[in-house]
């Protein structure tokens, strides 16, 4: 105690002190939200129906968007047409009832300049909140109607009450958070609870390591947090976001990283010998000569096959960029090096169709190989589980099928999966498990923007193929209303006389369905989309008996078995079915050059990435091929200008990337439903030197230390399990 008391040890006390305060203030945020105050009782259970259940929820629950008081508009300078906030005296308020289910709250605001009509629809309960004389906020879009400017509010505020005396705008120029809020708990409330949560526990520990928020500017967790709440300015906010948003990109790359670092600590990798034979006698016996995209991309496949790692690499190409034929390169390294692949694709058309394509190349190749499908007859998968026990049989094409536990390699050494996310993540690993650390090769036609890729595959190497070697004839789409549908049928009957064929796709099997998890866009555009989806059945049906009577029909949807699938679609290769009706199962990989024609139902039911590997469907031989995408929207609505987009271009990286600035990540990929990582801070736009910058340096940290196992970095390994220990485990959800 005399030392502690000491000239040379008198300023250390106050130090330690201090961060006892704030080590009991860190640990407290994994306290129940009741111990918050304000937040007990019937808040304690509203905060519930938010998912708030800790102090830590509360403080990282930040405002999904601002009120900037700091620049308020005056009446008469309100411009007509756009965004505005006012702030002005309550002259009048009335509850009107239109019509027997509407009820409108009207609100006369006055300032010094002028008055402005404000419309409340279907909530009545204002009227008995905004009485004459309150001070009111109001943000929204500035209209003009009956001589008065109007605004339908997109936010309100009452910032004074009647009687409390006038509010004058220094009183309340600020930044005003806007919290999510629910019934029984106001943005009022909120902020008094985030306030309170900022004051009693908000300056805590920093879980990311010192070195990083220095080197990368960031601030301290505790004042990002402090700023993400109650902002000093705009600036400020947006510097807040950004320290949020890469924690967030942090802890998944690093979650996804030391993952990887863990699966292959102590595993004797395959080097795979690159140059061989094989991998000459297939360039040889292709029909084409790769181009230097496909050449680039192979050769950083065969790099990654030779060296003294296990292979993780996604392959990323748009429809007809040539992934298959990159993918035999690495099929006849395998068989060069003596061991085996296994090739896994989503339904049993597209594998059928691997081994079509493939298959004769392969055999050129002096690679032997078999298909495995839920349909294959007993006795041939006996004698393809044969081969592959006895090492005789390099290459196994397949489904799910493949991993049957009477399929049992001699020696897999590749495993390549195609649409990943198609699959579940045990699907995935089982497959894996059937050889020693094999090399893995996914591949995806799904048009991904780099930082999506990167951010949410960040454990995987990425090889890029942006260029199609042969474009065929090309594909004009056009966007029609269902008022309009006659041209598509038009088409559809001139591609069929003039012996092509034609698809016509729709978003739900039968009328049965009611549309449920099949939308693919945001739910704020569905109240634009058409008010009923067409289903396959029903529309298959009124098409062969009234529109395309004498000419021979298939259908084929997700609930069909795999062999009537297989059946349709053999009938509709071989030219026998003119049109298919069918639901998205069409979408990837399926080959028919000869089809010209598609009419997609409901197109606004799909999202961007999801229409453009539809329209790869057609235009794929010497002749031109046309999509007609069926909507109701509203012309000005946002689903009318998403479709609007795929009229204009044919880039899918380009459409990849609007489809991202309109919708979130997890809605692109096709995982949000799925219990798949959800970044809530991020903007995979503007954030892309964001995503890099974590990417880097957690591969950085991983590469020092793999299992995040240091002491220094304890608090972040802490944070990373919390935020994404499916993901650090390995258990991934089915994204």
């Amino acid at each position: 105690m005399t030392e502690v008391s000491g000239a040379g040890k008198r300023g250390t006390l106050p130090n330690i002190c201090e961060a006892s305060v704030r080590l009991a203030r860190t640990q407290a945020w994994d306290g129940d939200v009741s111990r918050l105050r304000f937040a007990r009782g019937a808040r304690a259970e509203a905060l519930g129906r938010l998912d708030i259940s800790s102090v830590r929820d509360a403080l990282q629950h930040v405002p999904h968007r601002y009120l900037d008081f700091t620049r308020i508009t005056p009446v008469a300078g309100a411009d007509v047409g756009e965004q505005a906030t006012v702030v002005g005296s309550v002259d009048k308020v009335t509850l009107k009832r239109p019509r027997p289910r509407l009820q409108i709250v009207e609100v006369a605001l006055v300032d010094a300049t002028g008055v402005l009509m404000c419309a409340f629809f279907k909530q009545p309960w204002l009227a008995e909140q905004i009485h004459v004389g309150d001070t009111l906020a109001v943000s929204g879009k500035v209209t003009f109607a009956y001589g008065f400017k109007q605004m339908t509010p997109q936010f309100h505020e009452v910032v004074a009450k009647a009687g409390e005396g006038a509010a004058t705008a220094a009183s309340f120029a600020r930044m005003l958070p806007v919290h999510g809020a629910t019934d029984g708990l106001s943005p009022a409330w909120m902020r008094r609870i985030e306030s309170a949560a900022l004051a009693d526990y908000g300056d805590a520990c920093d879980f990311m390591p010192a070195s990083l928020v220095a080197s990368r500017e960031f601030m301290t967790e505790a004042r990002a947090l402090r700023e993400a709440h109650f902002p000093s300015g705009r600036a400020a906010a947006e510097r807040a976001r950004r320290r949020l948003a890469y924690d967030e990109l942090l802890c998944l790359q690093a979650a996804l990283l030391a993952r990887r670092a863990i699966e292959l600590a102590d595993v004797a990798p395959h080097e795979h010998v690159v140059g061989g034979p094989h991998v000459s006698a297939l360039l040889a016996a292709l029909p084409f000569e790769l181009t230097a995209e496909q050449r680039q991309a192979a050769d950083e496949i065969l790099a990654d096959m030779a060296a003294p790692a296990p292979m993780n690499r996604l392959l990323l190409g748009d429809v007809g960029t040539g992934k298959t034929a990159v993918a035999a390169v690495a099929l006849a390294a395998v068989a060069d090096s003596g061991s085996q692949a296994a090739v896994m694709a989503p339904t049993s058309v597209l594998a059928r169709q691997y081994a079509e394509k493939l298959g004769p190349v392969l055999d050129r190749a002096g690679v032997s190989w078999a298909l495995v499908t839920g349909s294959t007859p007993v006795a041939e998968r006996g004698a393809t589980a044969a081969g592959l026990a006895s090492g005789t049989l390099s290459v196994l094409f397949g489904t799910t099928a493949v991993l049957g536990d009477d399929l049992a390699f001699d020696d897999l050494s590749l495993v390549v999966v195609d649409e990943q996310h198609r699959f579940g993540v045990g699907q995935r690993a089982r497959l894996r498990s059937k050889g020693t650390a094999p090399d893995q090769l996914t591949m995806t036609a799904t048009p991904i923007p780099r930082t999506l890729a990167l951010s949410v595959y960040g454990d995987l190497a990425c090889s890029r193929i942006a260029q199609r070697p042969h474009a065929g004839a090309g594909v004009t789409t056009k966007v029609i209303t269902p008022e309009n549908v006659d041209l598509a049928h038009t088409a559809i009957a001139e591609a069929v006389a003039a012996g092509h064929q034609a698809y016509v796709i729709c978003p739900l099997v039968d009328d049965a369905d009611d549309g449920a998890g099949l939308d693919d866009v945001p739910v704020s555009e569905l109240a634009q989309t058409s008010a009923r989806p067409h289903s396959a059945r029903a529309v298959y049906e009124r098409l062969r008996d009234r529109v395309f009577r004498g000419v021979r029909m298939g259908l084929v949807t997700g609930r069909m078995s795999a062999a009537e699938k297989d059946e349709a679609m053999a009938a509709f290769r071989a030219g026998e079915v003119k049109v298919l009706v069918s639901t998205t199962v069409v979408e990837v990989g399926v080959d028919v050059p000869n089809a010209t024609v598609m009419m997609v139902w409901d197109a606004d039911r799909f999202g961007l990435a999801t229409l453009h590997q539809l329209r790869g469907r057609v235009g794929r031989g010497e002749d031109a091929g046309t999509v007609f995408l069926v909507s109701a929207a509203r012309g000005t609505s946002p689903a009318r200008k998403r479709l609007r987009a795929l009229e204009k271009t044919s880039d899918g990286f380009a459409l990849a990337e609007m489809d991202l600035r309109l919708r979130h990540e997890g809605e692109v990929l096709g995982y949000r439903q799925s219990g798949g990582v959800t970044l809530r801070h991020v903007d995979m736009i503007a954030d892309a030197d964001l995503v890099a910058a974590a990417h880097e340096d957690a591969a950085h940290l991983v590469a020092k230390d793999p299992s995040l196992t240091d002491a220094r970095h304890a608090p972040l390994a802490r944070e990373v399990r919390r935020r994404f220990g499916a993901y650090f485990k390995g258990e991934r959800g089915d994204a």
